[in-house]
This record gives C-alpha cells, structure tokens and sequence, in this order.
C-alpha cells in the first residue's frame, strides 16, 4: 500500500517495532496527526478470543471521561410515556412503527445510536437486517435496550462508547480527537482499555491482549506495551 508524504514523514517519528509505554504512545499520536481536519484517535485491540465461540465473544459499553469529541444523534423506539421521557432526555428522535418504512423503504439513516425499550423490541427487530451490518441493533449488553431511557440517552450524548469483537476478533474504538489534550486521551484509553480487561472471557486459555495499536484517522499505528493492563 503506497502512502502520501505526510504519512511517511509522521512514519520517522517512531519506531514501528517498539511498543511504547500509554502516555508515550498518545504524546506520540497526537504529533503524527497532520490532516487539514481534526482527526479521530483509534484504538485497535487484537485480542486471543475467538468470535465463533459464544462464550468468548466481547460485547459492552463504557462512558468515556472526556467524551468523543463528536455529537452523537440518538433515535429511540419508545411508545406511550417513554417518548415524551426520551424527548425531555434530548433525544434527537423519537418514535415506534412509523419509522419502520422510513429505514427500510427510504434508507433515512439520520442517527449514530439506537436505543430502546424492551417492549419495542419486536418492532426494531424487523430492522434487523437494515441496522445490524451498520453495528446499530440495539443490545442489552451495551444498555441500549432499557426501560431507563433517560440514563441511556444521558450516558450516549455524555461519551459512552460501544465495543465489540469483529470477525477477525479485533475491537475498534475511539476515544477522542487529536485535539484533545494528552491527559484527556490517556484518561479515555485507561477507562476503556479497564472496561475491557474486566471483559476477558473466563473461558479463553493463553493470551487475552495480543496488540493494542493507536492511531488517528489519517495517521500510522503505534503499538502500545500491554504490560500495563
């Protein structure tokens, strides 16, 4: 894969071989975002589970100190007096069966979370195959199924993050943006790198943190030394 200038250059800042210590490696990331626009800081975690077991599949949610820097739209499946509770909480959509259509038919995806509560289940879940590819089926595991609209939508909009197993048993997360100060980073990287430590499945053998890598949208990897967690 051939990479731009900018790419390379940020490349000699580092050694991609070394894996550095938390707080060098976000110090690090922060230098090597050079985009026109203010980039997303990632964290990619390959992990030893393996997905097609149930029992070793990662599924959760954690409230990120300092937020993501990004404003999150919210839609939430509520009837009766959820919705007007939903409404007051700042949801940025509220509604039941009607939105059915409006996702299937005319593909309206103006939201980045789904919440829901448990009685709107059966409805939301003929959207299945709309909003499962995009990673946006409500779970109970992540709190976004609830009868407690209000904290659902309070923790969402207040930084709360979402993280799963892919296929290839690697996490993506953010957890902020590189103009965050270093502290708001590494603050983000410890509550969620500890809320998936506490995830570890009981049943896996050998080796739960394989790599953890940092970088921002346009920006190189840096390896981070797990031996902290």
């Amino acid at each position: 894969m051939k990479h731009g200038k900018k790419y390379n250059e940020a490349m000699k800042q580092f050694d991609r071989a070394t894996a550095y210590d938390p707080s060098e490696a976000v110090s690090l990331v922060k230098k090597t975002a050079t985009a026109k626009f203010d980039e997303t800081v990632e964290v990619h975690i390959r992990t030893g589970c393996d997905g097609r077991h149930a029992e070793q599949q990662i599924r959760g949610a954690v409230v990120l100190p300092n937020g993501t820097g990004k404003t999150v739209r919210v839609l939430v499946f509520a009837k009766g007096d959820k919705i007007s509770e939903a409404e007051a909480a700042g949801a940025d959509h509220v509604g039941g069966e009607e939105l059915i259509p409006k996702i299937q038919n005319e593909g309206w995806l103006d939201f980045d979370v789904v919440v829901a509560t448990p009685d709107m289940m059966g409805v939301v879940g003929r959207l299945g195959k709309v909003l499962g590819p995009k990673g946006l089926m409500p779970n109970p595991k992540a709190g976004t199924v609830t009868m407690d609209v209000t904290k659902a939508i309070n923790d969402i909009k207040a930084g709360k993050i979402e993280y799963r197993l892919d296929k290839s048993n690697i996490i993506h997360c953010p957890i902020g943006k590189a103009s965050f100060s270093e502290e708001q980073l590494n603050e983000n990287l410890t509550a969620l790198m500890e809320a998936i430590v506490k995830a570890k499945p009981s049943t896996l053998k050998g080796q739960y943190l394989r790599s953890v890598t940092l970088a921002t949208t346009m920006g190189p990897g840096v390896r981070i030394n797990t031996a902290k967690y």
